[in-house]
């Protein structure tokens, strides 16, 4: 920069800040109006641009120490003894401050130029501007993703399903679920999300299933539980249990089953992309609450034909320490 324009510019008005202000002061005042006259958020407006510029240089000389100083000096100097092109005592007799102020201070270094970004705001416009260029060559930006949360059944979570959010602006977003989701799984809507300079960014929806009463997701497997009379257990038999696509799948209980115990339908569980599970059914027998008097006197017949079993024989060897 020419030292004429350090004597015709002040730096500490266009800061809007005093001559004393502490090296904070500037660089706050900087701040504030390089977000408020900033050309990203003041497209096609020259004056802001100019503004911008003239902020610029002035935060480039005062935020420096000597610069600063030098600029002081001139200021002082140039504004009570020093006209440009005036011969005497005093000024060249030719030359203009350039020449008188370019010998003081033996090429002194310059300041960064008018449109330059100091290193240390370049967060306040996200980075991308080249040290020592003029101009704003800032690279694009994508805008930022936004986030909303939905509820679905436990069936659309297995089938798939479709859901329709409206923002506050009244639009609807339909959103596709794809079949076999997760309770706490996300599904992103590409370009949904807020403007940006480098397109759009995305919708990121959180989705949360409801509990079904019969079926309980374990993964990719689905578990039910299904109760059985005493006499299949004992003696092993076929039941039907309900499956996820409405149907019954036949399961074969073999003789002896224990309350509890886990039988396994291949191929019957969740089917995604990556695969299926597989139904899981753990057996509950079921103790009759009344029993006719005919059935009371079987049960007491079995209990006598089967009175050397005992079925605690081991519990004391366990129960050791």
């Amino acid at each position: 920069m020419a030292s004429q324009d350090w004597v015709e510019k002040d730096f500490y008005a266009i800061l809007g800040v005093a001559k004393d202000a502490s090296d904070a002061d500037i660089k706050k005042a900087y701040r504030k109006l390089a977000r408020q006259y900033h050309p990203d958020t003041n497209a096609g407006d020259a004056a802001a641009e100019k503004k911008f510029k003239d902020i610029s240089e002035a935060y480039s000389v005062l935020s420096v120490a000597e610069d600063r100083q030098q600029y002081d000096a001139i200021r002082a100097m140039g504004g009570a003894r020093f006209a440009p092109g005036a011969g005497g005592r005093g000024g060249p007799a030719n030359g203009g401050f350039e020449d008188l102020f370019g010998g003081l201070f033996g090429g002194a270094r310059q300041p960064a130029g008018a449109g330059n970004i100091p290193p240390e705001f370049a967060d306040l416009f996200g980075g991308g501007f080249g040290g020592g260029q003029t101009g704003f060559q800032r690279t694009p930006q994508k805008g930022s993703d936004r986030t909303a949360t939905t509820s679905i059944s436990f069936k659309g979570s297995i089938q798939g399903t479709t859901v329709s959010l409206r923002e506050n602006n009244g639009n609807v977003i339909d959103v596709k679920i794809p079949a076999g989701i997760k309770d706490g799984q996300k599904v992103r809507q590409r370009g949904k999300g807020n403007p940006g300079a480098a397109g759009n960014g995305d919708l990121i929806i959180t989705v949360s299933v409801k509990p079904h009463d019969f079926f309980i997701r374990d993964g990719d497997n689905i578990r039910v539980h299904v109760p059985v009379t005493f006499p299949e257990a004992a003696l092993g038999g076929e039941i039907e249990v309900p499956t996820l696509d409405g149907s019954h799948v036949k399961l074969r209980v073999p003789a002896g089953t224990n309350s509890g115990r886990t039988l396994r339908v291949k191929g019957r569980g969740v089917h995604t992309s990556k695969g299926e599970g597989d139904l899981l059914v753990t057996v509950d027998v079921v103790v009759p609450q009344n029993l006719p008097k005919d059935a009371e006197e079987a049960v007491k017949a079995f209990a006598e034909a089967t009175a050397d079993a005992n079925p605690r024989q081991d519990l004391a060897a366990k129960a050791r320490l």
